[in-house]
């Protein structure tokens, strides 16, 4: 297209691809394409950017497109003002994730706006690079590598989107004035996944978020100012992995629900302050009734330093044993670790009416997963039964000083 028109599909026709190289190339500024299926027909060169949709134009609008089977679904170069909304992405199935391309990748461009996407199976979800000034909105990432995979952009709000089921939520590096309202990170799971990582930023507001199901929650280093308040982290092996000493962070209003461990500190110290945060493990009551309890929760113990150092003491996290060398740390300290606190706990989780619920996707059980949840639960009542009878049953010949395994 290489003069400014408005394309409009109608009973959306299919656009067939060569196998060779982009199905639309848009050369033109003002260009609008909307209401077509697009096909990449599974071909295409990744050193050409081949995609569904390349634009090098200002203003490209993209609208109500299905785009499959492309390397990249729409690639956007030196295209400012750029739109893409209500497209539905789906890659090359089959593929490894070094073999594909993004679902929408932007370089080098200003002033955009992605809003009512769906990408699905491809290398990243979105894919940012010197693209700044812009909106991102009520996006769904999943299946992917990187949900978000983000480079060198400044002064960019994400609001509503879903970022799940990769090997990280997000991956936001060497960036600056960033705003995240009221997204989902979910179910990235692997060797180092993460919910929602910083590396290198600076002035970045994160709230009203659901962070949730991720191997690390929340991973910072190298950043500067970045605050988290009013979010919901939960379900993590580690709610927050730290690497900043001084980084000038603040942690307020947040909820912290059912992760192994409140905080990983890759350092000596740090000025990081938690404060008036929820947290599930906390058992301090609250003798005044003021919603606080009265004593600081401590976020580093001796188990976690144990975890850090191995791996195979996660399945202990909840056990009675990690309960009692934690308080047995706090009773008599043998290992001088860096204390971290939150002075002021909240003893109630707190009311966060803007922070997402989880879609029916992550919630809904299986039949499955009920029928194995209900044997695992039938068989914990039955070691329990077990255990209380022979307590309550007379020893005869014991001898002293002698005790059962563990």
């Amino acid at each position: 297209l290489d003069k400014p028109l408005r394309l409009v599909g109608r009973g959306r026709p299919r656009l067939l691809g060569s196998g060779r190289g982009s199905v639309v190339r848009v050369r033109a500024d003002g260009v609008t394409i909307e209401g077509f299926e697009i096909d990449g027909r599974r071909g295409g060169d990744l050193s050409r950017d081949s995609a569904g949709v390349h634009s090098a134009a200002r203003d490209t609008t993209l609208r109500d497109l299905v785009i499959r089977d492309a390397l990249f679904g729409v690639y956007l170069r030196e295209a400012n003002g750029a739109v893409v909304e209500r497209c539905r992405v789906r890659g090359i199935p089959g593929k490894d994730p070094g073999e594909k391309g993004s679902g929408i990748h932007a370089y080098n461009l200003e002033g955009f706006r992605f809003d009512d996407n769906e990408v699905v199976d491809v290398r990243d979800g979105l894919y940012l690079q010197n693209a700044s000034k812009g909106t991102v909105s009520r996006n769904v990432a999943r299946d992917v590598r990187y949900g978000l995979h983000y480079m060198f952009s400044d002064d960019n709000v994400f609001e509503d989107n879903t970022f799940e089921n990769g090997a990280a939520g997000t991956a936001i590096m060497y960036s600056e004035r960033l705003v995240f309202r009221r997204n989902r990170f979910l179910r990235n799971r692997g060797f180092a996944s993460v919910g929602l990582l910083f590396q290198g930023c600076d002035d970045v507001l994160a709230e009203a978020n659901l962070v949730a199901d991720n191997a690390r929650g929340v991973f910072i280093e190298g950043s500067h100012r970045v605050t988290l308040r009013g979010n919901v982290i939960a379900g993590s092996d580690v709610a927050v992995v730290l690497y900043d000493p001084s980084g000038g962070h603040r942690f307020e209003g947040n909820s912290f629900v059912g992760n192994m461990s409140p905080l990983a500190l890759v350092a000596r110290q740090t000025d990081t302050v938690f404060t008036g945060n929820y947290w599930s493990g906390n058992d301090e009551p609250d003798l005044d009734g003021d919603g606080r309890s009265e004593r600081p929760y401590r976020l580093t113990s001796v188990f976690d330093h144990f975890r850090g150092n191995l791996t195979a003491a996660d399945i202990l996290s909840d056990s009675f044993a990690a309960a009692a060398i934690g308080a047995a740390e706090r009773a008599f300290p043998v290992l001088r670790l860096v204390p971290v606190e939150d002075p002021s706990p909240l003893a109630r989780p707190p009311a966060l009416p803007d922070v997402p619920r989880p879609s029916p996707r992550e919630t809904g059980a299986s039949a499955r997963g009920i029928a194995g949840s209900l044997a695992l639960g039938l068989a914990g009542a039955a070691v329990l039964s077990r255990g209380r009878r022979a307590s309550t049953r007379p020893r005869s010949g014991a001898k002293i000083g002698k005790t059962a395994a563990p």
